[in-house]
């Protein structure tokens, strides 16, 4: 009796079509219905907070630059990632980018867990000329970064906007931005406990070796030394699958 019935189906083409937009109903029902009533989609984990306003600069720099043309900010839940680049990304990880960096390709490595990996020098070096620590290395240098002073007078607006779209920034981490980009780079200058406390996990430092002017050298470093390192990872088991 079912495999007539079966059969009746498929030999009908107007009987098919209203199965099959009936299957298809559902199963949208099934999938869209929830974003309706669900404030999130993403599960929330311990440490993750808004970028600093000195790191968010450097993202922009950072997009601004292309680097995401050939690296990648997404390690997936495989053995080869896992043991190369680390515990792979968490969903949360992501829920204050926009847009998020997770790339297409990969021409350098991963840098979703780069934060705290090489010291500030390190990265100060890597961007003025790649191959004097990486010698295959097709990478282009970035010496003008350090001799550019960074802009700031838009960062206010910036993260106004990114509160509009689910950024927890508040009124009083708008007023302060511009003391914090000069409080985590410049620390002699401005003292970072206040940021320190607006920001948990802040990495503070003169990241481009001139304590003078923050520049775009600053920004950028102090946005790599950020990533992946707000999450204890330490508390996610991996599997022998890199799961």
């Amino acid at each position: 009796m079912f495999k007539f019935k079966h059969e009746l189906i498929e030999k009908n083409a107007t009987l098919l079509l209203v199965g099959s937009l009936l299957v298809v109903t559902i199963g949208g029902i099934v999938e869209i219905a929830p974003l309706f009533y669900l404030e999130n989609t993403i599960e929330k984990v311990e440490g993750m907070r808004p970028y600093t306003p000195l790191e968010l600069k450097g993202r922009e720099i950072y997009m601004r630059e292309g680097c995401y043309n050939c690296h990648s900010q997404m390690i997936r839940p495989f053995r080869d990632e896992v043991e190369r680049y680390g515990h792979y990304s968490l969903a949360a990880e992501s829920m204050y980018d926009h847009p998020f960096q997770w790339g297409s390709k990969r021409t350098g490595p991963d840098l979703a867990r780069v934060g705290g990996k090489y010291s500030n020098d390190w990265h100060m070096a890597h961007m003025i000329n790649p191959r004097a620590l990486v010698p295959e290395s097709i990478m282009p240098g970035y010496p003008f970064m350090a001799e550019r002073e960074l802009y700031v007078d838009d960062i206010e607006k910036h993260m106004e906007a990114l509160r509009m779209v689910g950024v927890p920034y508040t009124d009083e981490q708008i007023a302060k931005a511009k003391e914090d980009i000069v409080a985590q780079a410049s620390p002699d200058l401005i003292d970072p406990e206040e940021m320190s406390a607006r920001y948990p996990k802040a990495v503070v430092g003169v990241f481009d070796g001139d304590p003078e002017v923050v520049t775009e050298m600053d920004a950028l470093i102090s946005y790599l030394q950020v990533l992946g390192t707000m999450v204890d990872t330490k508390s996610y088991k991996i599997g022998p699958d890199g799961r």
